[in-house]
C-alpha cells in the first residue's frame, strides 16, 4: 500500500478561512463580502486576506461594484477553483481513508 503524501493537499485552499470560502462559493453562484463574512463568522480583515489569496491564485473571482454609494464586492469560483476544490476533496478523502 503507498503512503499518501499529505503535502499533496493544496496549501492556498488547507486553511479553515479559506477552506469555508471554498465551500461557500462551490454551493452558490455568487457571493457579496458581508454575506460570506456572516457565514465564516471572521472579521473584515481577516477575510480580506484570504478571499485576497484565493483570488491571487486564480481560484476566484471579484467584482467590485457600488450599490446605494456604498463599495460591494462580489465574489465567485472559477473554473480553476471549482477544480482545485475538487481535486483537494479527494487527496483529502484518500488521507482519511490511510
Amino acid at each position: 500500500m503507498t503512503e499518501f503524501d499529505y503535502q499533496q493537499l493544496d496549501d492556498i485552499i488547507h486553511s479553515r478561512i479559506r477552506l469555508a470560502i471554498m465551500a461557500l462559493l462551490v454551493s452558490v453562484d455568487e457571493a457579496e463580502f458581508t454575506f460570506i463574512r456572516e457565514k465564516i463568522q471572521a472579521t473584515d480583515g481577516n477575510l480580506s486576506v484570504h478571499l485576497k489569496k484565493l483570488e491571487d491564485a486564480g481560484y476566484i473571482s471579484v467584482k467590485k461594484s457600488f450599490v446605494n454609494r456604498k463599495p460591494s464586492s462580489t465574489y465567485r469560483i472559477t473554473a480553476k477553483g471549482h477544480t482545485a476544490f475538487e481535486k483537494y476533496i479527494e487527496r483529502l478523502e484518500k488521507l482519511l481513508k490511510k
